[in-house]
């Protein structure tokens, strides 16, 4: 990739600029620049080092690595299963698919061991059945399709919005209304690749966000919040909340450094951000049946609430 710096970027560190042009994190631009596959003008430079506009910028990224995702005797909680579809209640801390950094241990590599060759094939070798995902430390329900057929009927019904999505969050703040919806575009954080953001900027790479949220129980400055998406963002209640002032307790991305009282009493019980897949509604793929699932709050989440419950019954 070659990329000529404009006016507009002019001043800027060379880690940064690589990091925004290239769509990668900051360490991961910083590896590149060290390893001497970014120059500037033909020749390296330290990851400090301020461009000017003008400037020639040649980023040669390795090619991908080929990994072969394999079957793991990992324990699944099954909230129902069929031979067209399986709906799990993923725990915290559990990555859905294969990534960088996260070869093994994942839903799927749970899945592979459990339905063998049952798994439909449209998310490729690394995704195989993943229709939607989860966040890697949030906890709750998502459906995996075990035929194409299947996995074809629910991305399309995810596409227009049929699967109903319904969280369970504990939130920095108190609300002013019981109930609201917050509107806001989603994009790629134009700093920390690995974060995204609410994109107010015209004409900027962003995507139309939206999530319903209704109060469920007040505790001063923490709330308890049922939540719904209408559309799918990475990491979208965790940005709309952080975004309004009521990042989730436990976000460790998108919340403040400075921790609530609870948090520092309790450091135990935040393993994680306190979100929770706990009801998926969704019509069958073969029957047409409207179905929904719903599971149990995770251990840790219903002891913070017997915890504020206590402190501000």
């Amino acid at each position: 990739m070659i990329y000529t710096v404009k006016d507009s970027d002019a001043g800027s560190r060379l880690d940064s600029l690589v990091a925004r042009v290239g769509e990668l994190s900051r360490s991961a631009a910083v590896k590149l620049i060290e390893s001497g596959d970014v120059t500037v003008n033909g020749g390296r430079v330290e990851k400090k080092h301020s461009v000017s506009a003008g400037d020639t910028i040649e980023i040669v990224q390795p090619e991908p690595v080929e990994y072969e995702c394999l079957p793991e005797n990992i324990p699944l909680n099954i909230v129902y299963e069929d031979s067209d579809i399986i709906v799990i209640n993923k725990p915290s801390g559990m990555v859905v698919h294969p990534a960088p950094g996260n070869y093994s241990g994942t839903l799927v590599n749970a899945l592979l061991y459990h339905c063998k060759d049952s798994l439909s094939g449209i998310g490729g070798v690394m995704r195989p059945g993943i229709v939607h995902r989860i966040d890697k430390d949030t906890s709750g329900l998502l459906v995996v399709a075990k035929s194409d057929m299947a996995h074809a009927a629910l991305s399309e019904e995810l596409s227009y919005h049929g699967i109903i999505r319904e969280y369970h969050a504990i939130v920095r703040g108190g609300f002013k209304s019981e109930s609201g919806t917050v509107d806001l575009p989603i994009g790629r954080h134009p700093v920390d690749r690995k974060k995204m953001a609410v994109i107010l900027t015209p004409g900027a790479s962003a995507r139309e966000a939206v999530t319903h949220y209704e109060l469920l129980r007040s505790y001063g400055q923490i709330s308890y919040l049922k939540l719904k998406l209408e559309t799918g963002r990475t990491h979208q209640i965790r940005v709309h909340m952080s975004h309004t002032g009521h990042a989730l307790l436990g976000d460790e991305v998108y919340g403040p450094q400075t921790k609530t009282q609870i948090e520092k009493r309790h450091p135990r019980l935040f393993d994680g951000q306190m979100l929770h897949a706990k009801r998926l509604t969704l019509t069958h793929p073969r029957t047409k049946e409207r179905m929904t699932f719903e599971c149990e709050l995770p251990e840790n989440f219903k002891a913070v609430l017997d915890i504020l419950d206590k402190e501000f019954g």
